[in-house]
């Protein structure tokens, strides 16, 4: 049987996996390996959108982690779990892609991880109603965010644009599980200062 204490120790280990950069992918990254881009402004940009990306899943791993920890329902910790997995796939990939690009993650990934740990243990206590809640609100925006990033690649860099088209399949679905498993729609004012964060959160990962 899995204890608090247990629980804890896996919150510690994932967090160091993930602000160390030493998480493992269990699935290959989509899309032709080492796809180069010959321009310098289209390869700055990519590796400037690649790196919010993995900015955003330092976060959802951070998320996840934190709700997963506080869960009360055994299938919403399952669910959470799952989630967090894939989310270490995409983190995974985007990693590797940028060290393809021959750029580093943002410097402020132990930000990322701290602030959205704390959301999700806060999103958890609520209850697992507004945890999942939460969850698919994330996921959502998450969706509307790749979907900007692959109108704004360019059209050669079949790479990136497999790994994000792959990493929507799965938000989708996980979004889909949030609702399954009874996800209350949050105020929109929450949704609202949610977006708020996101666009904090781009815009400074995209440079830093």
């Amino acid at each position: 049987m899995i204890t608090a204490l247990d629980r804890l120790l896996i919150a510690a280990d994932n967090a160091l996996r993930t602000v160390s950069g030493a998480a493992i992918a269990s699935r290959p990254a989509p899309g032709p390996s080492g796809t180069r881009l010959e321009d310098p402004a289209d390869r700055a940009h990519v590796a400037g959108l690649m790196r919010v990306d993995h900015a955003g899943e330092v976060c959802a791993q951070a998320l996840y982690a934190g709700q997963a920890m506080v869960a009360r329902d055994p299938e919403v910790r399952r669910a959470l779990e799952v989630a967090g997995s894939e989310e270490k796939d995409h983190l995974a990939w985007c990693a590797e892609r940028l060290g393809e690009l021959g750029e580093r993650p943002s410097l402020l990934t132990p930000f990322w991880y701290a602030g959205s740990f704390g959301l999700g243990i806060a999103s958890g206590l609520a209850g697992d109603r507004w945890s999942m809640g939460f969850l698919v609100e994330t996921e959502r925006q998450v969706e509307h965010h790749i979907d900007g990033h692959l109108e704004s690649l360019p059209a050669s860099d079949e790479r990136s644009r497999a790994i994000l088209v792959r990493m929507r399949e799965d938000e989708i679905r996980h979004a889909g599980t949030g609702e399954r498993l009874g996800g209350a729609p949050l105020p929109a004012p929450v949704r609202g200062a949610m977006k708020i964060v996101a666009k904090v959160m781009t815009t400074t990962a995209y440079r830093i």
